[in-house]
């Protein structure tokens, strides 16, 4: 339920106190990271500076103080702090939170009602939220990791403004190490580079890395430790990856259009990333016969061989031997010559499919297995390509009513620039032969 800044008052000794409880700000001015959207002009500096605060769905990683946010907003707005999750609340819970809230608004108090992982409420329970923010009885603040569009009700983000919160830079990261540094009354034993590597350690999330700097703290040192003497005593944490949620999505995205934007080193990266946050390869040797079908095409037809050869390369050895295959896949498919000339005509011919489907081919070339279907004139006129003169009798394949379309128009890249010729000298024949 705790968040990278949430506190509550505590009973322990500050000592025992962990150091994110220690230095949570007090004031949002304290608050590390999140300018964008509580500076003058953002949009709750705005709504603080106007007095009208409106309920917010707070979207963003781990550890960028969230709750911190909300329950500051609370104190700066004399409401009621109140605090549930959605992994351990149902019904029963919400009951009691909005009675408890409807008291209070008779008392002449508003009540903040901050609900962590909202997007884990079914459609149901993010429903009943609705009638008591229409009628005043709680502010709704929702923290959530997750796309807010994908994950809540649309009548909960008509009635909510979204905020989005940011990972952590490592200047904020650094400013953050400072305040720790400050609140201990002494400096991190390490040099330099390893107080960098410290910082990427915690890849954005302020919680792992005070979490980070109290282990670090903790160690009985004489002098400044290097990285490597670093990364021998602290585990680097777990790069942010889920393969089912937005993380996932983000990650294809950025090495699909990599490998579009025929870049290798971007592409090999964003691979790499995947990997390491546990991806099956398996799924992305299969994203790679796609980008190799919708990107490349036939402006280099052997980089569908490529991608299938690599994916039947990993199949045979496993890893970590068959990822250098797909590895080597992503260079080649970054550096081919890229065409969707083919998708696009894909995707032409079926909307022009939909809109004539009804229309049935010209009767020359049907066939006529029975003398009815010979005496209705099926097959008539219809000229033998092969005894035509360059094989070529340019006659007419569409529906007898359609006015003929150009479906595809190859590029003058890789191999599609010998197809453009194809096409251009196919027209002129047709054209020619038709009069």
């Amino acid at each position: 339920m705790s968040d990278l800044f949430d506190s509550q008052p505590a009973k322990e000794a500050p000592a025992h106190r962990p150091l994110a409880d220690r230095i949570r700000p007090q004031h949002l001015s304290e608050v590390i990271g999140q300018e964008h959207v509580l500076g003058p002009e953002g949009p709750l500096g705005a709504m603080l500076a106007a007095g009208s605060l409106s309920s917010l769905i707070l979207w963003g990683p781990p550890g960028v103080g969230k709750t911190t946010i909300a329950r500051l907003l609370a104190s700066e707005t004399d409401r009621s702090f109140v605090q549930i999750s959605a992994i351990f609340s149902g019904v029963p819970e919400l009951r009691k939170v909005f009675e408890a809230a409807k008291l209070r608004f008779r008392q002449g108090r508003g009540t903040l009602l901050f609900v962590d992982e909202i997007h884990r409420f079914n459609k149901a329970q993010q429903d009943s939220f609705l009638p008591h923010m229409e009628d005043g009885t709680i502010l709704l603040f929702g923290a959530t990791t997750e796309n807010p569009s994908f994950e809540l009700n649309a009548a909960v983000l008509s009635r909510a403004q979204v905020i989005v919160l940011e990972r952590l830079n490592l200047a904020s990261l650094e400013r953050l190490a400072q305040r720790a540094e400050q609140t201990l009354g002494r400096a991190l034993p390490l040099k330099a580079p390893a107080r960098e590597a410290l910082l990427e350690m915690a890849d954005g999330d302020g919680r792992a890395l005070l979490n980070l700097i109290e282990q670090v703290m903790a160690w009985k040192v004489t002098a400044p430790l290097d990285t490597q003497a670093l990364s021998a005593r602290l585990m680097r944490r777990a790069a942010k990856y889920d393969k089912s949620g937005d993380e996932h999505y983000n990650l294809i995205s950025a090495l699909h259009k990599s490998v579009r934007g025929s870049d290798p080193d971007a592409a090999l990266y964003w691979f790499a990333r995947m990997l390491e946050g546990g991806e099956d390869p398996r799924y992305l040797a299969r994203r790679f016969v796609r980008m190799a079908v919708e990107d490349i095409g036939l402006a280099d037809p052997q980089a569908q061989t490529h991608a299938l050869h690599a994916w039947e390369i990993y199949e045979r050895l496993g890893s970590p031997e068959g990822e250098l295959a797909l590895a080597q896949t992503v260079v080649y498919l970054a550096l081919a010559p890229k065409s969707n000339a083919g998708y696009v005509a894909y995707k032409a011919a079926r909307d022009g499919a939909r809109k004539t489907g009804s229309e049935p081919p010209p009767k020359h070339i049907l066939n006529a297995p029975t003398r009815l279907m010979e005496e209705q004139g099926y097959g008539a006129g219809y000229a033998y390509d092969h005894d035509a003169e360059d094989g070529f009798s340019g006659q007419n394949y569409f529906p007898d009513t359609m006015k003929r379309p150009v479906y595809y128009n190859p590029v003058e890249r890789g191999f599609e620039r010998e197809l453009k010729k194809r096409v251009e000298w196919f027209a002129k024949l047709r054209d020619k032969r038709n009069g």
